[in-house]
């Protein structure tokens, strides 16, 4: 552990760029991190918990994974997902809608949920888990530039999410752990089956060997790229690992693209807990 947590510490020197990562080995139950309880915006790693929000108020009967839900046209303005493209006024099932956020980040879906939920009560529930350095502050992203405030925008941890992570990992087999969530084993299990279809698979899952099994969630903001996920080997989860990069360039001045070396060094870093830990 020692010497890989010094090898990715070695990838992320050599970039232009700030890094920041979480690592659990769920093996031996060992952990590290780079700069992980510094603060950075989540881009859509934050649908973690707001998935896991939602399955707490599925699991309170405030709402139904059956419920129908209407597609409508003032969350269609933002740019990530496909329901933006569609014709407003189809319906959906909640448990639809939640699929949709998590394995394409479809931000019709997300304002949707986020409104059901209620974004002050997703706010609670982070704090009330644990997750004291995440701040939620909207359900559709408003559309900023590189110069943004950290206070313009959602809020994480490396930390945080994967504690998160491995709070929904105990969850789906520990009805106690589920508990602390809110929730009971099959929700638990039901958001790693909806993480572990992620259809974004560019940062995590893009160097490690074909059909490898991630529940994870990619992220994307105007000046970072992120992946927050579990990565099994074998049927048996082997570590979480949490990334996001910050003050990503446009170029390097090598003429790399700024989104290319960070998905590319997320995919190396991932690689490198592969190698080390598996």
């Amino acid at each position: 552990m020692d010497d890989l947590v010094k090898r990715m510490h070695r990838l992320c020197d050599g970039l232009p760029f700030q890094t920041s990562w979480y690592l659990k080995d769920l093996k031996t139950r060992r952990s590290a991190h780079r700069l992980g309880d510094t603060p950075v915006p989540s881009a859509s790693t934050r649908k973690i918990s707001i998935l896991m929000a939602a399955l707490k108020a599925v699991h309170d009967g405030r709402l139904s994974l059956d419920q129908r839900v209407t597609i409508e046209a003032r969350f269609q303005d933002n740019d990530s997902g496909t329901f933006q493209h569609l014709t407003p006024g189809f319906r959906i099932t909640f448990r639809d809608c939640l699929v949709m956020m998590i394995i394409v980040s479809d931000n019709t879906c997300t304002g949707t949920v986020v409104e059901l939920v209620g974004l002050p009560e997703i706010q609670r529930y982070c704090e009330g888990i644990g997750m004291a350095r995440t701040i939620h502050r909207f359900g559709i992203p408003p559309q900023l530039g590189r110069d943004h405030t950290l206070d313009q925008v959602t809020t994480t941890t490396p930390s945080d999410q994967g504690m998160l992570l491995e709070m929904i990992l105990r969850g789906a087999e520990d009805s106690a752990a589920a508990v602390r969530l809110g929730c009971t084993p099959t929700l638990c299990r039901l958001a790693l089956d909806i993480l572990s279809w992620q259809k974004l698979k560019t940062r995590l899952p893009s160097l490690l060997p074909q059909g490898t099994k991630l529940a994870h969630k990619t992220g994307t903001g105007s000046r970072g790229f992120m992946d927050a996920g579990i990565v099994y080997k074998d049927g048996a989860p082997l570590f979480i690992l949490t990334a996001y990069t910050e003050h990503v360039p446009e170029t390097l001045p090598d003429g790399t693209p700024g989104f290319a070396a960070a998905n590319q060094l997320i995919g190396k870093l991932a690689r490198l807990c592969w190698d080390g830990l598996g």
